[in-house]
């Protein structure tokens, strides 16, 4: 047996989640040979979401702190709702959020030849048994949480009928939901889960790896727990909804175990945010009807979609790190700490940069025609290595339609006719009174202005103070593109929560196109995927995937601060 050795610290163990300090107390026991193994579960009938990252973090980030593996088995047992996109995609995501699994990837498909083998068992030592019934009658047999059930009239069926019947459920004869395959275990049981529970189905569609050699398959309480054992899995990590399923998990298991090895089944709490559903049916039917760009619209709550938003692995494992894991039931998590997270880590490590979002053009009467000269910007203040970029300046720029009043109330101190701010890197320009250039219909089309030439850094009145300061873009150089600004995909606080239809919640602000947006040529030059900007004073961006050299995009991630918090409280 290895020898279990904690490297953690006094202080450390304190902090360990209830689920670790489990895990820690086995290994010292020498549970399992002193193994520690565990699984992440996913169906691949959908792409994962932010619930799932809170397993995916435990089940993987476990086995790696305490000298483990952890496997990725993909519970294929119902082909009707599974494709490849998902499997894919699934992988896809787990790799973005830092974790491998090597060689550990298995399926339970893997080990449906070894669950029909118990299933026969089962029926041959009289614990299973083929029930005729549909599934209503089924259901309506089983009782209530008060009330025993009504046994099956198909209980008592004989061995050698059960067995030819369940055989020819394999070969196709029957039609679907004509029979399955129940264990006989206690129709009185307190526990519902113990009513003589269905072990396997018939579904003819054909399964994604297995192709047409199944006709039944097995249901999730039976193949979990056993494909668990043929794994060597030691602890089986799951969320609350499973802790009555857990009895009904050991039962199956102890077909198998002689007692030397069993896994262990540990529920934690799943995660609930605020102003979204974690409801993998749900979020399948905005996809299907179009309420949303797909699987990975920046405003789902999937991983996908989170990472084309902007997201980084590091925000999403530092918020799951906050929240930590209980056996509390039904915590929602305000999306307010998920974006926490997000604005700290992108604070750290986005490349400050110049967009205009609502221009509106200033001209420097005074600046000489022609001319251009460059400007340094920081790249990044939080990182001294992050170096500075050249930025164009000229005559003509665009600042923010909103960053100008023609007639601002006190402690207006951006630009207004006779008032000075500063150009962020460059000067301070003072808008002339009589500067505002109207249309027809009273719009603002230009701004004319001066510069203090000697205001610049370097220059004798470079530490003038004022009390504003603007960004801007040089209009010559300034390079047009879109942003995509997103918002909470619903409209309340728990959609799940409401009575009527999910749907009529959605938020009808949730996104919002903007064109025309001027950027300044560093943003264009490195509009990568994966890139991380701050747009000053507006907020987090990234370019999308949609976006091209010719056309850009850009995805807001996030604003620079919570306004949504402070304009629900003074709502309320």
């Amino acid at each position: 047996m290895a020898e279990f050795k904690n490297t953690e610290t006094p202080e450390e163990s304190k902090g360990l989640s209830f689920v670790e300090q489990i895990i820690v107390d086995d290994l010292k026991e020498g549970k399992n040979g002193g193994r520690l193994q565990t699984r992440f579960l996913p169906e691949p009938n959908g792409y994962l979401h932010i619930g799932h990252a809170k397993a995916i973090c435990m089940d993987f980030g476990a086995a790696e702190k305490f000298g483990g593996k952890c496997f990725l088995r993909f519970d294929d047992t119902n082909p009707i709702k599974e494709d490849t996109e998902y499997v894919d995609a699934i992988r896809e995501d787990i790799h973005w959020l830092g974790f491998d699994w090597g060689e550990n990837e298995r399926y339970a498909s893997d080990y449906f030849p070894q669950l029909y083998d118990l299933a026969i068992r089962m029926i041959k030592e009289g614990k299973a048994y083929v029930d005729d019934q549909t599934s209503e009658e089924i259901a309506a047999q089983k009782g209530t949480p008060t009330t025993p059930g009504t046994p099956s009239p198909y209980r008592d069926r004989s061995v050698e009928e059960n067995l030819d019947l369940f055989e020819r459920m394999n070969k196709g004869e029957f039609d679907e939901g004509a029979r399955v395959l129940r264990a006989k275990i206690d129709m009185a049981s307190s526990n519902m889960h113990f009513r003589d529970p269905i072990m396997y189905r018939i579904i003819k569609t054909p399964h994604h790896r297995t192709g047409t050699d199944w006709k039944v398959y097995p249901m999730y309480d039976f193949a979990h727990g056993q494909s668990d054992f043929f794994e060597g899995v030691t602890h089986s990590i799951c969320t609350l909804e499973f802790v009555p399923h857990r009895p009904l998990y050991d039962y199956f298991v102890d077909f198998l175990s002689d007692g030397s090895y069993r896994p262990r089944q540990i529920e934690f709490n799943r995660l609930n945010l605020t102003y979204t559903v974690m409801s993998k049916r749900k979020l399948l039917q905005l996809v299907k009807e179009g309420l949303v760009a797909g699987w990975d619209d920046p405003r789902m709550p999937t991983i996908s979609g989170m990472r084309r938003r902007g997201f980084t692995a590091r925000a999403i494992r530092n918020f799951i790190d906050r929240i930590g894991y209980t056996k509390i039931e039904e915590a929602m998590i305000s999306v307010s700490l998920l974006e926490h997270a997000v604005r700290e880590d992108l604070n750290a490590i986005a490349t400050r940069a110049m967009a205009v979002v609502n221009p509106v053009k200033v001209i420097i009467d005074n600046y000489p025609e022609g001319q251009t000269e460059t400007v340094e910007m920081e790249n990044n203040p939080e990182d001294p290595e992050a170096g500075t970029h050249s930025m164009p300046f000229s005559r003509e720029i665009f600042i923010e339609r909103d960053d100008f009043m023609e007639n601002p109330p006190k402690k207006f101190f951006r630009l207004a006719p006779g008032q000075e701010v500063r150009l962020k890197g460059a000067y301070i320009i003072r808008c002339n009174e009589d500067g505002v250039v109207k249309d027809a219909d009273g719009n603002i089309t230009e701004l004319h202005c001066t510069y203090d030439p000697d205001s610049r850094s370097g220059m004798p009145g470079a530490s003038r103070k004022v009390k504003g300061t603007l960004h801007w873009v040089s209009a010559a150089h300034a390079v047009d593109a879109t942003a995509r600004v997103y918002d909470r995909l619903f409209n309340v606080e728990n959609p799940s929560a409401e009575e009527g239809d999910f749907r009529d919640l959605l938020n009808p602000d949730s996104l919002k196109v903007i064109e025309g947006v001027k950027v300044e040529p560093f943003i264009a030059e490195n509009a990568r995927r994966g890139e991380k900007f701050q747009f000053q004073r507006i907020g987090y961006f990234t370019p999308d995937y949609d976006s091209t050299p010719g056309n850009l995009i850009f995805n807001r991630t996030i604003a620079l601060k919570d306004s949504w918090e402070k304009v629900q409280k003074k709502n309320v």
